[in-house]
């Protein structure tokens, strides 16, 4: 059965690598006893995992996605508690456990995504409905659709997002996938305004992009725009005050996922993205990255990755 598994203090302490006179954030960070305990723990951010890909396998990808929680995870625990973070600022609350499909063709699959979306969303709506704010580590794109619709149901208005990204994911309506969560959550009114950043002309459909150029509530900055200088600042002065933030993986030079690009952004270029905005985002989604791929592919610095962004994303949110 499909559920949430929460997380006990020795979940979380099999995960550690003590040293003697050093702290780390997993000796630090909050963990849930019960529901209840939610709304007042001190922790302002909630972070939790969806470890699987079969919205990507539903996409007509390749598998990978699923194995990025638990290595990225320990790498996030093992940081070190000291000025810049402590740990109390974060309450680890689990991950999804998610079942496979017994039907293995593409429309099983599809169908599957959307059972998946009815187990992630109303934790997504809990956690923000109690004034936290969710990192969830994933996991397919596909992933996207239930932390709009969980956000937006706990702001009871539709929402916007800046989707950092190679692809913009509004692929048509043909059951969920990891390329269409965008197309879902527009259609059902749960995303208002949607900002995407960093698209790549080579990877976006002419029908997407035609969604794009005749809908004014799609913007778009390319990344091939952005070689040539465009930036983020007109997107950030137009968002309105519940916005997300989505970061696909796959839009990170030399990242391991199933779409893994060599031209892209460099690390450090999404690093000083979470660093320095001026935004307080509602939600923030990591999505498509991979430790290990199907066809072979494997990375032991993704997870390393990982760490660093939801360590960055939260002492820029928490400043």
């Amino acid at each position: 059965m499909d559920n949430l598994k929460i997380y006990l203090q020795s979940d979380i302490d099999r995960l550690i690598i003590p040293r003697e006179g050093e702290t780390k954030l997993g000796e630090r960070v909050a963990v849930l006893s019960s529901w209840d305990e939610l709304e007042s723990a001190n922790a302002k951010f909630v972070l939790l995992g969806i470890p699987e890909d079969i919205g990507v396998r539903a996409n007509i990808g390749i598998a990978g996605a699923a194995s990025m929680w638990r290595p990225s995870l320990v790498a996030f625990l093992n940081i070190q508690s000291n000025r810049f973070l402590k740990g109390e600022e974060v309450l680890v609350l689990g991950h999804f456990e998610i079942d496979e499909p017994e039907d293995s063709s593409i429309m099983g699959l599809r169908n599957k995504v959307a059972q998946i979306d009815e187990l992630v969303y109303p934790v997504i709506e809990k956690i923000v409905a109690a004034g936290k704010i969710p990192i969830v580590v994933g996991g397919g794109h596909n992933n996207a659709y239930p932390m709009i619709k969980g956000t937006s149901l706990a702001h009871k208005s539709p929402i916007v997002v800046l989707n950092v990204d190679a692809h913009a994911d509004l692929r048509e309506l043909e059951g969920r996938h990891s390329g269409n969560g965008f197309s879902y959550a527009l259609k059902e009114n749960y995303l208002n305004n949607y900002f995407m950043y960093g698209l790549h002309q080579n990877y976006n459909n002419e029908a997407i992009l035609n969604q794009i150029d005749t809908n004014p509530k799609l913007k778009a900055v390319f990344f091939d725009d952005i070689l040539t200088g465009a930036d983020l600042t007109g997107m950030v002065n137009e968002m309105g005050s519940v916005a997300g933030l989505e970061i696909d993986l796959d839009c990170i030079q030399n990242v391991l996922s199933s779409a893994e690009t060599p031209s892209g952004f460099a690390v450090n270029d999404i690093r000083k993205l979470i660093l320095t905005s001026a935004k307080q985002f509602s939600y923030f989604h990591l999505s498509e990255g991979a430790a290990r791929m199907l066809d072979g592919r494997v990375s032991k610095l993704t997870a390393k990755l990982v760490a660093y962004l939801v360590s960055d994303f939260v002492k820029a949110q928490n400043s």
